[in-house]
Parts: structure tokens; sequence; C-alpha cells
């Protein structure tokens, strides 16, 4: 029988999808539960398993946005599976090769003209003006007798911008993916809809350094997993949105809409852009929870196994420009969010400490945040807060007590 195979909903609120590559090709045998494509929604690429074996017939090209629901393939389940692989196609006789006819001498130049001499022999005055504005003679029609170069030619002479010869000029043409397109749609609205401004601040990661190098074989040994800087940094901010309740709102139409819960985004880099998958309910996570969480969701993203669910319904962002060495930036608001904190490299740098000027390692963070709906006095504090509890994790973040905090 054939089975028609139809584009399964990736979301709710998702009508349409595109098919960004095909994993098999028309005629294929293929098996039940294979991965036949890859489809980009607005929000994730999900891989389009074979609902049966069989041999598939493709009713859409790469690039296509299909609806909802539509017929993308067929698969003729009556199909026996092929034994082996196709024959190789019969190698053909080399045949000689005629000798190509030897290409007649080249004709030799034709001389040239006396005027054309001329003109490539400016007069001394000229050559003069000519060197210092670094034009050549056979740039420029001379108006002297026999086309020669005159004092005037060369005064009147514009340098030319110059033409590019050798090396490549070429380009090339690609269609952004649907992904792409709603996350250049999304970051243009948030630019043009909110009135976003961003507050900065430095983080002095001594303390942190210090926990990290005492603890991090120990943890890594009874949990599986690194201590890094997301689980210090997640806690800090869940504290700091539990202080400052506005930056964990947003606006929607004329009311703001407030949560008792910190859904964390934590942006990530995947093989098809960036995602923006979802640490849920973190404030009642552990540091081990923290980690564990952003570990399987960073590789669900990279092997492009992120769902839509996983990727929805955020409160706060995080972005950590940091891992790819930004030392400064203004992150974009991830909304309906009305806040995203962006972290960024650790340097050495001279810090004042107890009235005295030493050498630490420091971090810049930015809040970006809605102006709307929050004021600076809720901004600035929340970034304090957060500074404040990196700064000083132990008694802010583990409550005295790191072992027990780490689960050691």
């Amino acid at each position: 029988m054939i089975l028609e195979m139809k584009v399964p909903s990736p979301g709710e609120s998702i009508k349409e999808v595109e098919i960004a590559t095909w994993l098999v090709q028309d005629g294929d045998y293929v098996e039940k539960d294979q991965a036949i494509a890859e489809v980009d929604s607005d929000k994730a690429t999900l891989e389009l398993p074979a609902e049966a074996s069989g041999i598939i017939t493709l009713k859409a090209s790469e690039g296509d946005a299909v609806a909802v629901g539509a017929v993308v393939c067929l698969i003729d389940t009556a199909a026996a599976k092929p034994e082996g692989g196709a024959p190789a196609p019969a190698k053909e006789e080399a045949k000689p090769v005629a000798e190509a006819p030897k290409a007649a001498p080249a004709p030799a130049p034709a001389p040239v003209p006396a005027a054309t001499y001329a003109a490539q022999s400016p007069s001394p005055a000229a050559r003069k003006i000519l060197d210092e504005k670094n034009i050549q003679p056979s740039d420029i029609v001379g108006t002297g007798k026999g086309g020669r170069i005159t004092k005037e030619d060369a005064i009147n002479a514009v340098p030319s911008m110059g033409t590019p010869t050798g090396g490549n000029r070429g380009s090339d043409r690609t269609k952004l993916s649907m992904l792409r397109r709603k996350v250049a749609e999304r970051l243009v609205a948030a630019k043009n809809e909110t009135a976003m401004l961003t507050t900065f601040n430095e983080v002095d990661m001594t303390n942190i350094y210090a926990l990290r190098d005492q603890f991090k074989d120990e943890f890594k040994n009874k949990h599986g997993l690194g201590l890094g800087f997301m689980s210090f940094f997640t806690k800090a901010v869940t504290r700091a949105l539990q202080l400052y309740p506005d930056v964990n709102s947003m606006i929607d139409g004329q009311e703001k809409v407030s949560y008792d819960f910190c859904d964390i985004s934590v942006a990530v880099s995947g093989p098809k852009g960036l995602m923006v998958p979802v640490v849920r309910n973190a404030e009642t996570l552990s540091f081990r929870g923290v980690e564990a969480e952003i570990k399987r969701l960073a590789i669900r993203a990279r092997d492009g196994q992120i769902t839509v669910d996983e990727m929805t319904g955020g409160t706060f962002t995080i972005s950590n420009g940091g891992v790819f060495g930004s030392m400064l930036s203004t992150p974009i608001i991830n909304p309906p969010q009305s806040g995203i904190l962006g972290m960024h490299n650790v340097v050495d740098r001279p810090i004042v400490r107890n009235g005295q000027i030493v050498i630490a390692p420091v971090m810049y963070v930015a809040l970006s945040y809605d102006h709307r709906i929050i004021d600076g006095r809720e901004s600035v504090g929340f970034l304090v807060a957060v500074k404040e509890a990196l700064e000083n994790p132990v008694e802010l973040l583990m409550h005295n007590n790191p072992k027990k905090a780490l689960e050691l």
C-alpha cells in the first residue's frame, strides 16, 4: 500500500515549516523511524522520521515551505527491501584520444605607432606632477603635439580609484532558513517595539575561581558534570529576580504579567544558529541540577533534537558571549521577556581592593531591559544584586556551606 506522510505539527502556533534537507533520495528504501528529512519551523529544526518501511517518493523539494498536514512524501510499504547495493556501472574501455593539432605560431606584434610613445612621454614638468599624484602617463590622454602630455594635462588629471586586478570577485546567494528569518524578525521587533536600555557593571570573579579550583574535581567525580560559571550565574540571577520581581515580568497589551517562578532561557549556539532552550523553575534547582539541565539542553540543541516546547516560555534570558571572546556587548531582549543578562570573557584587570591596587579576574556584565516596565532603580538594583552574589557566593548562594550546596 502507499502511505502518505504528512508534516506533523511541531507546536500549537506553528502553521508552516520549510524542508531544510532531505536525508534520503527519491526511490531510496527507508526503514521505519529512520530520519528522512530535517524541517525548519520558526522556532527550531526538527527531524522527520519515516512512519513505515518501504520505497520513498519525495513530493517536496529542499527549500519548499509546506503547510502543517501537507503530504511531503509517499512510502510504498509493499516494496521489498533490495538486497545489497545497486550494481556499479560497467567501465567503458578507454579509447585513444586523437592528438590535438598544434597551434600555429602567434604572429609578431605590430609595431607601436610613434604617437603612442609620445603619449607615454610627458614633459619633465608634467612627469613631476604625475609622480606626485601617483598617476601613470598611460592613464591620461595628452592634448599636446602628437598626443604628448602637457603640464596642464598633468595638473587637471584626477587620480583613478583603480580597478581590481587578480583575486576572486565571486559571491554566493543562499536562502535564509525559516529559523534564521524568524530570529531576524524577532530581533528587529525587539529593537523597534521595546524601550530597550542597557546598564553595565563588573564582577570580581576571584571567589568563584577559588571555589571551582577547590571543588571542581570532587564535583566531577561525584556528579559526572563540570562545575562551570553558568550554575553560579543562574543561581545569582534567580536570587536577583526574586528581589526585583519587575525584571521577571513582561507586558501583555496594557497589562503587566508577573511570575512567581524563574524559567531561565539560556542562549546556546547550535548547528542551525542561535537557540534559546529554557531551564524550568531554575529557582528550585541546585548547582548540580542547573549544570545537568543546561548540559542536557545544550546536547539536544547541538544534535538538532531540541523541541519547540523546550524553547518556549522563558521569563528571563542569560547569554554568554564570553565563550567566543566577547569583552562587552549590549544583548538584545528576547521578546516577550523584559530582560536579558549578557556575560562576557574574564580578563585579569587592575582593581582596587581594600585600598590597594591588585590584579583580579574581572568580567563585565550587561543587563538589557525594557524601560517601559522596568525602571532604573530596579534594573541597576538587579544587576548589583547579581554582582554581590557572584562576588560573595559562599554566603549569598551557598548559605555558608559549599559542600552541602554542591551536594558533595
